[in-house]
């Protein structure tokens, strides 16, 4: 397709969906009648876009679509150039730059267009400036300004932007900080004054964690209001709903919950084609195609006793901040990780690079690929190095692995339910239950590690096959909240089109998704199908 026919293209389906959005919080609006003393629901979202619809901004929308018609009050924070400077217009290439407002604000409107929506603007305050100028990146981590964790709560998206967890002291990143920090500090100005007015029941965030809705997030916790965040979830279209932080996916488990024969036979099918690389995260698809080990590797192989294979992580991803309670961050690990291949010449250790590493538009400051090279890794005759651009099947590695080592990555589960034992270095979401081995210190995993290298056969709990497939069809069918109903592909990876439908549609008795995630909000419910 030439680029003018894509730009056509992309123009009509942006009309489109403005006029879907003009129907539909017209539609919404009229039907919607709340009760006398019914609860109020604030909703904020304003790290999930830029312009146009993604997921987030696809689950924000709807699921307020649905609280509003069921009764309940729907209130919008939203931001009218609110902030020195946003998460994603960071990103557009010269973070000293403005933010590109007017777009962003035209959709939000959109967006919003049902219910009453509350617009903060930018207010300086020159003492919290001045606090900032003479600081270094390190001190201001722990800047505090009327009574706010200010530094702790800018940190994950000054990470997350910058594509690195190891900050650099220069100027751009002292800005940039400075930036997020003071904007943090506004919107919790401007947040903290509409609860004043409102006195909501409920606040309804995306993520959490990236400083506009961790700001809110903080402000609402301490006045003793619930906190409901959400993301991407496990499915095409689904989205995951929370008390926690949903970065870390909190999922409860019930004791009595076994999986049926259906069950087990609809998990099987779903694994099947994960192990051939047919799946998406967030609307991307990492691998269109997936090769086996080669022959060049099969031989290189034949060299050595057993293998292997090491799992990185995303170093600036906000699952990060969880994960970091053995080592201080994945590369931590990935030291000790090192001192042990050099340990064992006799054994084949493939440190495999995470695909979302080089993802376009979004690839990583502070690599794998680069502190492999930095640190001589590859010189060790026993380390093979696989990058993330590589389509090589992590699952043939794991087949033929003697146990698998992973930081907090997703196959760690999956490679439990292959049959292989993994050692995990960081706190994952599966790691609530007994699925893999998950020693408590480096020393001990270090120490764990080579009893593994050294032992004929390494026993596997059987408890970690069954919490493991449990775990697995709980995140896949119950916590992952369907919304395929509305949503379909758009032509931009990440975004995505509203279908046609009616707002009755949209009623909690009409859809599963829906219901679930207004009897959480405003019943209290756990978030489950």
């Amino acid at each position: 397709m030439s680029k003018l026919l894509a730009r056509i293209q992309r123009g009509f389906l942006r009309l489109r969906l403005h006029w879907r959005l003009f129907r539909l919080n017209y539609k919404v609006a009229a039907h919607s009648r709340p009760a006398s003393g019914a609860q109020s629901v604030v909703f904020f979202n304003a790290s999930a876009r830029l312009r146009g619809l993604n997921l987030n901004a696809a689950f924000s929308m709807l699921t307020s679509w649905g609280v509003q018609l069921s009764g309940a009050r729907v209130l919008h924070f939203a931001c009218r150039a609110g902030m020195k400077q946003c998460v994603l217009g960071a990103g557009l290439g010269d973070p000293a730059a403005p933010p590109p407002c007017r777009g962003c604000v035209a959709d939000t409107r959109r967006f919003t267009g049902s219910a009453p929506t509350v617009w903060f603007d930018y207010q300086a305050d020159p003492e919290l400036q001045a606090k900032l100028e003479p600081l270094s990146v390190e001190e201001m981590k722990t800047i505090v300004h009327c009574g706010r964790p200010l530094g702790e709560l800018a940190l994950p998206s000054l990470r997350w932007i910058l594509r690195r967890h190891h900050l650099e002291d220069d100027a751009p990143t002292r800005h940039l900080y400075q930036a997020f920090i003071l904007s943090a500090h506004n919107v919790a100005q401007k947040f903290d004054d509409l609860l004043s007015r409102n006195e909501p029941s409920v606040v309804v965030v995306f993520n959490g964690l990236q400083y506009p809705e961790a700001a809110a997030r903080w402000v609402a916790q301490q006045r003793g209001i619930r906190v409901i965040t959400h993301e991407v979830s496990f499915q095409p279209f689904s989205a995951f709903f929370t008390v926690g932080h949903a970065t870390a996916y909190p999922i409860h488990l019930p004791d009595e919950f076994e999986l049926t024969d259906a069950q087990n036979e609809r998990l099987d099918a779903y694994l099947s084609q994960r192990f051939q690389g047919e799946f998406t995260m967030a609307g991307i698809r990492f691998w269109p195609e997936m090769r086996g080990l080669d022959e060049s590797f099969l031989e290189q192989a034949k060299q050595f006793k057993q293998i292997v294979p090491v799992f990185t992580n995303v170093i600036f991803d906000t699952s990060q901040l969880h994960a970091n309670t053995v080592f201080s961050d994945m590369f931590a690990w990935l030291e000790t990780v090192t001192e042990i291949a050099a340990a064992h010449p006799e054994t084949l250790f493939v440190i495999r690079a995470h695909p979302d590493e080089m993802r376009e538009g979004k690839e990583s400051r502070e690599s794998v690929e680069d502190w492999v090279r930095a640190r001589g890794v590859e010189d060790l005759p026993n380390v093979v190095f696989v990058g993330p651009n590589e389509p090589l099947s992590s699952y043939e590695l794991i087949r033929r692995a003697k146990f698998v080592m992973v930081y907090n990555s997703s196959i760690g589960l999956e490679a439990t339910l292959l049959g292989a034992p993994v050692l995990c270095g960081g706190q994952a979401r599966y790691t609530q239950y007994p699925t893999v081995f998950f020693p408590v210190s480096p020393m001990e995993y270090a120490q764990r590690a080579g009893e593994f290298l050294g032992a004929e056969r390494i026993e596997i709990p059987a408890e970690f096959l069954r919490n493991a497939r449990r775990f697995l069809y709980y995140q896949l069918y119950k916590v992952s909240l369907p919304f395929e109903r509305y949503l379909k592909v758009h032509p931009s990876p990440g975004y995505v089109q509203l279908k046609r439908f009616s707002w009755r549609e949209l009623l909690p008795e009409r859809s599963a998704g829906i219901r679930a995630v207004v009897n959480g909000i405003v019943n209290g419910d756990e978030f489950i199908l």
